[in-house]
């Protein structure tokens, strides 16, 4: 298999409301590339949430009693926790500056993915602004998919990608928050190795090792690549609906020996 890792360079500053799609097509238009059948898209999580208007001023948030305290533990805005608690299902850790949280589609990462970095809404002060994960990844990766199909007709991937940390592990690595067209998490137990042993317990994460490539080619800072098309893949839409989007991803809580 040949994979290529193709950075998609020119998408303008996303504003709520834009059609991400139409901005994908102009920009690879403008390079001289186009969509190909089985291509996978990955898609950084920040357009998504802009184009969503997941925005959030802090000023209109009131922290409650729970939140300031924590706030002082964590030394972090009682506001800005007051909009991790709301995002969050449940905290699994915390410490000065750090606050690990379930977030409420499951995902165990810092501050419920709230992020500061890279944002700006109109003449506001970028210190009061946050921007907050989809409401549902999974959805919003199934609507381009589908966007795609009837402009296209085209059947590729998607991914949303982010970028998480990890137990026992330094830095951050970009990893699927939201997936359509694929099975995210490949399953070979009951296949055989090349000298023929059954697979026990053998699960490829195809979904998040796409997003961590495609975050190199994406940058973190002032790159201003946020699509990167994975071409040499061939996804295949699963028919079973447990395989469909993120969920078999994410580790069950009673498998989960970190909490």
């Amino acid at each position: 298999m040949k994979l290529t890792f193709i950075g998609v360079e020119g998408i303008p500053m996303v504003e709520p409301g834009d059609d991400l799609v139409a901005l994908i097509d102009e920009a690879l238009a403008a390079s001289g590339e186009q969509l190909l059948a089985d291509d996978v898209i990955v898609i950084a999580q920040k357009i998504i949430s802009k184009a969503e208007d997941r925005y959030l001023d802090l000023r209109s948030v009131t922290p409650t009693e729970e939140a300031i305290r924590l706030g002082e533990e964590v030394d972090k805005d009682p506001r800005k926790v007051q909009a991790i608690l709301d995002e969050s299902n449940e905290i699994v850790r915390q410490r000065p500056g750090v606050l690990i949280v379930e977030q409420r589609s499951g995902f165990v990462q810092a501050n419920a993915g709230i992020d500061q970095s890279n944002i700006r809404l109109g003449d506001g002060d970028p210190d009061d602004l946050c921007l907050l994960l989809p409401i549902d990844s999974d959805a919003s990766a199934q609507r381009l998919h589908t966007t795609i199909r009837e402009r296209h007709n085209l059947e590729v991937g998607i991914i949303i990608n982010d970028s998480l940390g990890r137990a026992w592990r330094m830095g951050t690595l970009g990893l699927a928050i939201g997936v359509a067209g694929f099975t995210a998490l490949e399953d070979y137990i009951g296949g055989h190795d090349i000298f023929g042993r059954e697979l026990l317990v053998t699960q490829v994460a195809a979904a998040d090792e796409m997003a961590a490539g495609a975050s190199l080619v994406m940058g973190q800072t002032t790159e201003k690549t946020p699509v990167v098309i994975v071409r040499g893949y061939k996804p295949r839409e699963p028919q079973e609906a447990h395989r469909k989007g993120v969920q078999p991803l994410i580790r069950p809580k009673e498998m989960d020996m970190f909490r």
